[in-house]
């Protein structure tokens, strides 16, 4: 599977993982978890794909999150899956997933908060944006705990620690 990544920086925050390291997050994310192109049509699934993810700061995040899911305040990732309009027809060459919009001074802080390595909860927040845009969700109990073995089964297997796990 060839996963074309683009990366935004749209933050001045320290500590941001380069181009090189959201990357591999992503492809990881896409080709470790068991079910990919989830939701998609099989068509799909030998297709190069493209995700964009943006890091941005604490307004911009803000403002995404009152517009698109009507919550105030910053918020770690949001994820914008790619919905192809009726009209338009799909072209052969490309599976657009979407967009990733990650707040950095946000992951910066949770990390903190929750005694974890900076880049270990950077990861989490991209493999969790990315699991979103190949279907996964966690509104009911039992997707939440199906997305949250797919989070671990990858983050393990990249050798970060278990993301759910009280510290």
């Amino acid at each position: 599977m060839t996963i074309d990544v683009e990366v935004q920086y749209a933050s001045d925050a320290e500590n941001i993982p380069d181009q090189e390291q959201i990357q591999y997050w992503v492809e990881s994310a896409l080709t470790l978890s068991k079910k990919k192109e989830r939701g998609k049509e099989e068509k799909n699934k030998n297709k190069p794909s493209e995700v964009v993810v943006r890091v941005v700061d604490r307004e911009e995040s803000a403002q995404l999150n009152q517009q698109y899911r009507g919550k105030q305040g910053a918020t770690n990732v949001l994820s914008f899956p790619f919905e192809m309009p009726d009209e338009v027809k799909e072209s052969g060459d490309m599976n657009l997933l979407g967009d990733l919009v990650i707040c950095a001074p946000v992951i910066e802080e949770q990390a903190q908060e929750q005694g974890k390595e900076l880049f270990a909860h950077w990861a989490h927040m991209v493999v969790h944006g990315c699991l979103h845009l190949i279907g996964y969700d966690h509104q009911e109990p039992g997707e939440a705990e199906k997305m949250e073995s797919v989070e671990t089964g990858v983050l393990t297997e990249m050798g970060f620690p278990q993301p759910y796990e009280e510290r």
